[in-house]
């Protein structure tokens, strides 16, 4: 292996590759079961959105000291258009009854039934202590409520409040984070589809890109439970479609320049040390640069955009470090059969010299520097 080859050998050696992708398996091991704890750790109640000098985080704090704001109370509602009856007032006590046998109710400071002026509704106020489950508890405590109260004939119940908002808010966005992933991953491998027009290929990217998002939860989750990082639903999100989206990204150059680099060289680690080489640059220059752009989200006044700047800047970290390592490692140990049905052979023409595309990049090469100059002209104008 001669000149670059010899230079940009990791992590296409013919021993690193292996042990590249080892560091990754014990990553994963130890990271894999931390990532799944990420959720639990989310912060999102209102004051956490909201930016500390705001007159509702400071009105948020001064009730702290009037009750626990561990506690939400639900508002159940009972009405009856025609009037309550006096069997209405006996089958919401005997719900009250059941109820207090609810995990998280807290059985002392539930009040009623209580008959409203014009006599055609019972409310019942129960106070559900979430405890570390979060909005998981209000929304089963919830559940359970509605489960153990039979239907009545004439008399509807509704439970609203603080209470019935949050469990509402937590029965739509459960298992948001699984769609998130899901749809990101979907347009992912339909992008790769298209690009690499191979039935295997796609699948290596994705293996990458997974393997990323699973250590940088990991790692977050540390740094919630070690060092005060704040996540919430939103930053959460974000992070998964960020590193699929940015990973994608780093893949499609570093494939295709690995794809030209094979048609030049018969050893497939001296093709893939050449592609690093001259695509990795520009791969950790973006990186870089969003790494940098998401972490000045951290003097932002909102708390949920200020937190969202290092779990973002974190995923795309941990995002470029699979591409550049863990991605060349897995192409170079597949081979060139990935590739398929269009192998790049030893030898063959390079299709990528001809087309729109090659035309326009010969006539930028002619004059760069006219070419930057007029593109950040017209940047600033924008």
């Amino acid at each position: 292996m001669t000149g670059v080859g010899r230079i940009a050998q990791f992590p296409c050696g013919r021993r690193t590759k292996w042990i590249v992708v080892v560091f990754w398996v014990v990553v994963l091991a130890v990271a894999g079961p931390l990532a799944g704890k990420l959720t639990g750790v989310q912060k999102n109640d209102a004051v956490e959105w909201l930016p500390q000098s705001a007159e509702s985080t400071k009105v948020f704090k001064l009730s702290e000291q009037f009750g626990t704001a561990d506690e939400v109370p639900a508002v159940i509602v009972y009405e009856r258009p025609s009037g309550i009856t006096p069997a209405d007032v006996a089958a919401v006590t005997a719900d009250k009854t059941a109820f207090l046998q609810i995990d998280g109710i807290v059985d002392a400071k539930v009040l009623g039934p209580i008959t409203s002026d014009d006599n055609k509704a019972l409310e019942l106020l129960v106070p559900i202590r979430m405890g570390s489950g979060g909005w998981d508890t209000l929304t089963n405590a919830v559940n359970a409520m509605q489960d153990k109260s039979p239907g009545r004939p004439g008399l509807s119940m509704h439970i609203a409040g603080p209470g019935g908002m949050a469990a509402a808010f937590g029965e739509a966005f459960k298992g948001i984070d699984g769609t998130l992933l899901y749809s990101a991953l979907a347009v992912v491998i339909v992008i790769l589809l298209l690009t690499y027009r191979s039935p295997i290929l796609w699948l290596f990217p994705v293996i990458s890109a997974g393997a990323a998002l699973g250590s940088a939860q990991g790692l977050i989750y540390l740094l919630v439970k070690h060092a005060g990082l704040t996540v919430n639903a939103q930053s959460a999100g974000v992070l998964t479609v960020l590193v699929f989206g940015a990973g994608t990204d780093y893949a499609l150059l570093l494939v295709a320049r690995y794809r030209e680099e094979l048609r030049r060289h018969e050893d497939r680690h001296e093709a893939m040390a050449f592609a690093l080489h001259r695509a990795g640059p520009a791969i950790f220059a973006s990186g870089s640069t969003v790494v940098v752009g998401m972490l000045a989200l951290v003097v932002a006044e909102m708390n949920s955009t200020k937190g969202m700047g290092p779990v973002a800047a974190i995923g795309i970290a941990v995002g470029l470090l699979a591409m550049l390592t863990l991605l060349p490692a897995l192409l170079v140990i597949s081979g060139r059969w990935l590739f398929w049905p269009v192998r790049p052979s030893y030898g063959t023409a390079d299709h990528t010299g001809s087309g729109l595309w090659a035309r326009i990049g010969t006539r930028i090469a002619r004059r760069p520097r006219v070419v930057w100059v007029t593109t950040s002209l017209l940047l600033v104008v924008l």
